[in-house]
């Protein structure tokens, strides 16, 4: 198991397909880094919650977890429930580092991708 991890940490849907371009997107994180975990968390609504996957992580010996936020903007979720949740995660697992990125909307490269795609509709 490597001892880095990501987690691509999205809100959730009670619709089972919501999560399909994100295990897609995961597949693809994972083939382009085969040295390092990577897995799907979300909020709420759908399986497995952030807790169930750090949990999960702590088990298989990860020493290192950085999270990043599948939103495109900075709400309530990103800006206050996820830094609260990574703090009861940072207490509850001490011995790991976990670290939580900026909001994947908040990426400059994230913007650009979105104006080539409008732009080549």
């Amino acid at each position: 198991m490597p001892k880095s991890s990501l987690i691509l940490f999205a809100h959730g849907s009670r619709d089972p397909l919501w999560r399909d371009p994100l295990e897609r997107l995961a597949a693809a994180v994972r083939a382009a880094m085969p040295d390092r975990n990577v897995e799907c968390a979300y909020l709420e609504l759908c399986a497995p919650s952030l807790p169930d996957v750090v949990m999960k992580m702590a088990e298989d010996g990860v020493q290192e977890i950085k999270i990043l936020p599948m939103f495109f903007g900075v709400g309530v979720h990103a800006r206050e429930d996820l830094p609260q949740l990574v703090a009861e995660l940072s207490a509850q697992h001490p011995k790991i580092r976990l670290t939580c990125e900026p909001a994947v909307g908040e990426h400059p490269a994230m913007t650009q991708a979105i104006v080539t795609i409008a732009t080549s509709a």
